[in-house]
């Protein structure tokens, strides 16, 4: 995704609420014994009857004694699988469609699967409430002062900012990706230290799968980005059409899709840890 000012990296900052983590056992119930009657014996075949009642189950077992419910093994077993499960969407909101969980082995994407997910990242209904946000901090910033203000200002950044994002994921979702066979999808580590994860996480701007499992460089991302914001200089004012500015939109598309790399390979730990996610 491609924001046309740097000061957007701040609007890229989460912050996450701990939540204390609940814990709750459930204690077995014992069944209240049996009250104890006296009855008189009506014929010697009493002796044979008690003797088979007291062969019988004790009613008063303990219920920790019982297999667990499969209910509870099946839980368990998914909160135990739950390591480095990407989610279709982060907190439920932004897309995160082309992450994949960690050891999963998926198909090839066809050129069909790669438009297909460049227009759910371009079109999601989320991406229009971002585009408005970062057009209200660049309307804010006067980052483009030909916009002038008011309203009419604000829909020129609204409409420029739209324009640099689906400029952006096409290129480098889908037609770099499709004409040098390049696989679009984010890899999940999940193991490792902090460090190698970090370092892995960040690499992925000039690392890149291609669509028979090699890698290569991410020619995905780098061209395509600065093809995209090539193209934005069709769009914007005379005085934003120079290299300066061109390549300012290119350096802050790639550093903000690193930082994106980063947050989606974290993001199983903190669905898992804090938030407990399931899709």
């Amino acid at each position: 995704m491609h924001w046309n000012s740097p000061f957007s990296l701040k609007a890229m900052a989460i912050a996450v609420l701990g939540v204390p983590l609940a814990f709750a056992s459930a204690s077995a119930q014992q069944a209240p014994e049996p009250l104890a009657t006296t009855t008189p014996a009506a014929h010697s075949g009493d002796t044979e009857t008690s003797s088979s009642l007291a062969n019988l189950p004790d009613a008063s077992s303990s219920a920790a004694d019982l297999p667990d419910d499969p209910g509870t093994q099946a839980q368990d077993a998914s909160q135990a699988a739950t390591g480095g499960k990407q989610t279709k969407r982060i907190l439920g909101i932004v897309p995160n469609f082309r992450s994949v969980s960690v050891d999963a082995k998926l198909p090839p994407m066809t050129v069909k699967d790669k438009f297909i997910g460049a227009t759910e990242d371009s079109l999601d209904y989320s991406d229009f409430i971002f585009i408005g946000i970062l057009a209200g901090i660049s309307q804010a910033q006067n980052s483009y002062p030909q916009f002038h203000q008011g309203a009419a200002g604000y829909g020129r950044y609204y409409w420029h900012t739209a324009a640099d994002q689906i400029d952006e994921n096409y290129m480098v979702e889908f037609f770099v990706p499709v004409a040098l066979h390049q696989d679009p999808r984010y890899y999940t580590l999940e193991r490792g230290s902090f460090l190698k994860r970090l370092g892995y996480s960040f690499s992925r701007i000039a690392i890149t799968r291609q669509d028979d499992g090699s890698s290569n460089f991410n020619y995905s991302e780098v061209v395509g980005a600065g093809a995209a914001a090539g193209i934005s200089a069709l769009y914007y004012p005379s005085a934003d059409r120079d290299w300066t500015k061109v390549g300012q939109r290119w350096a802050t598309s790639v550093g903000l899709d690193g930082l994106t790399f980063v947050f989606k390979e974290f993001w199983p730990d903190i669905n898992d840890h804090i938030f407990h996610q399931k899709d």
